[in-house]
């Protein structure tokens, strides 16, 4: 039989589990990449003090440990949402630059749809190019 989870007990769970399903989830914070879903939920119960394996007492103690962790922003989703930067693409809104950039077959398939030249589906980049210039 389960017992009841508290509010942030089920917080953390989530957190860990959508950690392990972005493949940032670690074994003791720096080893591997968790891979077994079942080893997940055990390091998730055991992080939300919610573990059956633990004392009551333990398992409070893992729960404020796990939760000072997270406000100091210990946590793998929390480091790499602060290390992300925009890439170059993002930085330039999705629109080549006035640079010299050259544009992807994509973007130029989306501005012929835009245009909407006829027969653009068929078209190799070069014929997109030299059919956008005129």
């Amino acid at each position: 039989m389960a017992r009841q989870q508290s509010k942030a007990q089920k917080d953390t769970v989530h957190r860990v589990m959508h950690e392990f399903k972005e493949g940032k989830l670690k074994i003791r914070g720096s080893g591997p990449k968790v891979k077994n879903p079942k080893q997940a939920i055990a390091i998730a119960l055991r992080e939300a003090g919610a573990s059956n394996q633990e004392s009551p007492k333990k398992n409070r103690e893992n729960l404020s440990k796990t939760k000072a962790k997270e406000h100091r922003g210990e946590t793998a989703s929390k480091k790499s949402a602060s290390k992300k930067t925009a890439s170059p693409r993002e930085r330039l809104g999705g629109k080549a630059s006035k640079a010299g950039r050259a544009q992807t077959r994509a973007e130029l398939y989306a501005e012929a749809k835009r245009r909407d030249l006829p027969g653009r589906s068929r078209m190799s980049k070069g014929e997109l190019e030299r059919s956008l210039d005129r």
